[in-house]
Order: structure tokens, then C-alpha cells, then sequence
């Protein structure tokens, strides 16, 4: 009969050294299976296209702005009903209601910076396409 002894791993390597090398190799790793591609891009082929097809950086500006609109307004909307809820739960009590009402505040002028912010790319692009 053979007899095979357990290796001890924690003797070859300290736990430190161990899990930063998995955590390298963990981030490295998805990279090995990216390929070059040619001129086209068909994601149906398994390649990466770029999404942000800018070529200015006010197409840039554009572009981030309509994706953080785009990605807002929802989180806005669910916002607001959260703060709905705060004052349904409130029941009367003014330091929960004057929470709900700060909440509804902020909320409010979240979205006027992020629509703001939108409006005001929007016109600084039309006046510079006008020129």
C-alpha cells in the first residue's frame, strides 16, 4: 500500500502572497481570451465594438451626458417614491416628516443638476455647431 502524505500549502505560501497572486491573475486573466479584430465590427462574431462612436469631444461631452439622463431619470423617478413612502411612513411624527421632506429636497435638486447639466451641454454644443 502506498502512503501519500496531505502537502500543507500554507507552509509554501503565506496567505498574503497567495491571494494577491489569485486576485492577479483573476483580473488578467478574461484578457487572454480578447482577439484583434479587423476594420469591421460584428458583435455577432464575438467582437468588442465601440459603443461611444464620438469623434469630438463635445460628441463625448454629448454622449456621457445622454447615458447619465438616460440612467438618472429612472433612478429619479424611483427616488421619488421612495420619499413618498418616507412620508406615508412618517404617520405624523415631525422629525420622520422633516426626513422625508429633506430627502424629497435632495432628490429634487439632484435632478435639476443632472438635467441641468444635460440642457446646459446641449446648448453649449448648438451654439458651437452654429458658429
Amino acid at each position: 500500500m502506498i502512503k501519500t502524505k496531505f502537502i500543507n500549502w500554507t507552509n509554501y505560501f503565506n496567505k498574503k502572497s497567495y491571494i494577491v497572486s489569485v486576485f492577479i491573475v483573476g483580473i488578467f486573466l478574461p484578457f487572454i481570451f480578447v482577439f484583434a479584430q479587423g476594420e469591421s465590427c460584428d458583435p455577432g462574431l464575438g467582437k468588442i465594438c465601440n459603443p461611444i462612436s464620438a469623434t469630438s469631444i463635445t460628441e463625448l461631452i454629448r454622449t456621457i451626458l445622454e447615458g447619465v439622463v438616460k440612467i438618472g431619470i429612472p433612478v429619479i423617478a424611483l427616488a421619488i417614491i421612495y420619499c413618498g413612502f418616507l412620508f406615508v411612513q412618517a404617520r405624523g411624527k415631525p422629525g420622520e416628516i422633516e426626513r422625508a421632506r429633506n430627502s424629497l429636497i435632495y432628490t429634487l435638486l439632484g435632478a435639476a443638476i443632472i438635467l441641468g447639466a444635460w440642457a446646459i451641454a446641449q446648448l453649449i454644443t448648438e451654439t458651437v455647431l452654429a458658429l
